[in-house]
């Protein structure tokens, strides 16, 4: 992930979260993250360790704070049953993560390019610059 973001312009900040757990206490600010920006762009990986992914979905999305944030889901899966549950839980897109390197790189990239540098966001998440 970081190496498909590294060249992206403008460059922007990459955080990662180990599990579930520490993506939600980075996201609402809590303990070592209380000085944390909030994220333009969440990229949700529906495989996390130690959480159930479409839980952190859930609380994202039912958090009146966090809910703006766009949320790609990222996962292996193409079967129409988990396609279906992100969009319920209100993922704003679904990335099916190519096989090889190459094409996760395109496909990390056209994501994070169309929600940061295209679409249309909230003022609070058009945070430019490196800290974006």
């Amino acid at each position: 992930m970081r190496e498909a973001l590294r060249d992206l312009n403008p460059p922007v900040a990459i955080h990662v979260a180990g599990d579930g757990e520490q993506a939600l206490h980075f996201l609402r600010q809590e303990g070592e993250y209380a000085e944390a920006r909030t994220p333009s762009l969440i990229f949700l990986d529906f495989n996390l360790p130690k959480s159930d992914s479409r839980d952190i979905l859930r609380q994202l999305k039912q958090d009146q704070r966090l809910r703006i944030i766009p949320v790609a889901v990222l996962t292996s899966s193409d079967a129409e049953r988990d396609v279906r549950q992100a969009y319920e839980l209100h993922a704003n897109c679904y990335l099916r993560k190519p096989g090889d390197l190459d094409g996760f790189f395109e496909t990390i990239r056209a994501a994070a390019n169309f929600w940061l540098n295209v679409a249309y966001l909230p003022g609070e998440l058009l945070q430019r610059g490196p800290e974006r």
